[in-house]
């Protein structure tokens, strides 16, 4: 069995989000991390490759800094890593971005496409499914519980306040919820051995069957009107009352402002 889980590198949230003039992200500037989605759609791969000895291919697009979250990745026990980085590609929306992963993976060989449900810098949840449109593959999103039955593959889909049970032929994609497992953790001498692999970088012309109308910012539908951190809320109003002026404080509030 082969498995290619879809990765991305997302800026660390806790360390201050940096924008460039035209409306992205700065990348560059900010501490990153693995999106959670995407580390629990790593771990079932693991977890199928504990049990099944699948060859699991992480593959991510980004900046060449987006090589430590394939390092990453194979020191908790991926077998080979994929960066997909080239200055062409950069600014891309959910299509854009879905585009060049299905171009990339066009070269690869797989039985199942892991993605996460969707990327903590964007949670648009729409990457995942583009590509399974993109390479004409069934999809089932959500996961919560992953199972191979032969050639086919077994999900728990979280559904409302319940789960639906979907089964699909492979090869297939599914979309993964940083729910559906806790993630193990790298081993030592995993770090090592990923730090002495060689990680495989692909540019645009590595890309199958796209047009570069459809790549990078410029081939991104999706444009930003503004973009902002997030604005601090004041210290708010403070008052000193007994318990009884309290509670009549507080029902006053709600009621000026229809609560109650």
């Amino acid at each position: 069995m082969k498995i290619v889980v879809c990765v991305k590198q997302v800026p660390d949230t806790k360390g201050g989000v940096k924008f460039n003039p035209d409306g992205t992200l700065d990348r560059g500037a900010m501490l990153a991390i693995m999106n959670p989605d995407d580390k629990a759609g790593l771990e079932a791969a693991l977890r199928l490759k504990d049990e099944y000895g699948a060859e699991v291919t992480v593959l991510t697009m980004g900046l060449p800094k987006a090589e430590e979250v394939l390092r990453e990745a194979m020191a908790m026990g991926a077998d080979k890593g994929i960066l997909v980085t080239d200055r062409v590609l950069g600014g891309a929306d959910t299509w854009a971005t879905s585009t060049t992963l299905a171009g990339a993976l066009r070269n690869l060989e797989y039985d199942l496409i892991i993605t996460g449900r969707q990327a903590i810098d964007g949670d648009t949840a729409q990457v995942g499914p583009q590509i399974s449109e993109h390479l004409d593959l069934p999809v089932i999103s959500y996961a919560k519980d992953i199972k191979i039955e032969g050639d086919s593959v077994v999900v728990e889909r979280q559904y409302d306040d319940r789960y639906h049970v979907l089964k699909a032929k492979m090869p297939c994609l599914v979309t993964a919820l940083s729910e559906l497992n806790e993630p193990r953790y790298m081993t030592p001498g995993g770090i090592f051995d990923a730090y002495d692999a060689e990680i495989t970088v692909w540019g645009r012309n590595d890309l199958k069957d796209v047009d570069d109308a459809n790549l990078g910012l410029n081939g991104s539908p999706t444009k930003i009107a503004k973009a902002s951190d997030k604005v601090r809320k004041g210290a708010g109003e403070k008052v000193e009352l007994d318990a009884d002026e309290s509670v009549a404080y507080i029902m006053g509030k709600l009621k000026e402002k229809h609560v109650i």
